[in-house]
């Protein structure tokens, strides 16, 4: 029977799955109770002062702001177009009449149906197609803070510091979002070599994300009695 030869698959598969849900709970978490403790909570914050600080001097800082945001829609813009042409490169192998399991029936373990097949390469696709989303909407957004962050002051009290900031991390959120997604597909590319390797690079992912996103504080005392702070950060693309 063809389920027999999956149940590797059902063991391994949801337990890496379950791992990286589990981390990013976590996180969640801490960057809602504990943001400074966390480079996304760290940025955030730095953003938020800089988005005040562009709005207040921007007769002097609008060229600085506009291109500040043009890099970040040109980083969301390669992840999204990467997402999409993968999209499509995983649409045209499911559709091919080509076997692509064939080569890897004798090597690797795990069920090799033509139903799991498909269910490989459709988890893949989708993965990817949610990251283009993701990526896509964050370009809206930011393409939104880069038209009021150079308005005039809003006599109405609608435009403010706190809007434009609400905005720009809504993007940078959906941009975090978008590139976890990207990194998730990397566990779920090599379960077409076997459910084996989908848990350990879950694993493995998980332990890299961990030493990314916590900033590690150590507190050391200086002989006027003065702490000095050091900081270990990680991937700044995360919001």
């Amino acid at each position: 029977m063809e389920w027999r030869k999956c149940y590797i698959d059902v063991m391994l598969v949801p337990l890496g799955f379950l791992i990286c849900m589990s981390y990013h709970f976590w996180l969640w978490r801490k960057v809602r109770n504990d943001p400074l403790t966390t480079i996304i909570g760290t940025n955030a914050r730095g953003r938020r002062l800089w988005v005040s600080a562009m709005m207040k001097d921007n007769e002097k800082k609008n060229i600085l702001a506009v291109q500040t945001l043009r890099n970040t829609i040109m980083g969301s813009t390669l992840m999204a177009t990467t997402s999409i042409l993968l999209c499509s490169g995983l649409a045209a192998i499911i559709s091919s009449t080509y076997s692509v399991k064939k080569p890897l029936n004798d090597t690797v373990f795990g069920g090799h149906g033509d139903f799991m097949v498909a269910l490989k390469y459709v988890s893949v696709l989708m993965v990817f197609l949610f990251s283009f989303i993701c990526h896509s909407l964050s370009i809206r957004f930011i393409n939104q803070v880069n038209f009021l962050i150079n308005s005039p002051p809003d006599e109405t009290g609608i435009v403010t510091c706190d809007y434009v900031s609400e905005l720009l991390e809504k993007g940078f959120v959906l941009n975090t979002v978008g590139n976890r997604l990207f990194y998730a597909a990397l566990p779920l590319l090599l379960w077409i070599f076997g459910p084996v390797l989908v848990f350990l690079s879950s694993l493995s992912l998980v332990l890299v994300l961990y030493n990314l996103d916590i900033v590690i504080t150590s507190t050391t005392s200086d002989p006027k009695g003065k702490l000095e702070h050091r900081e270990n950060g990680g991937d700044s693309d995360f919001v």
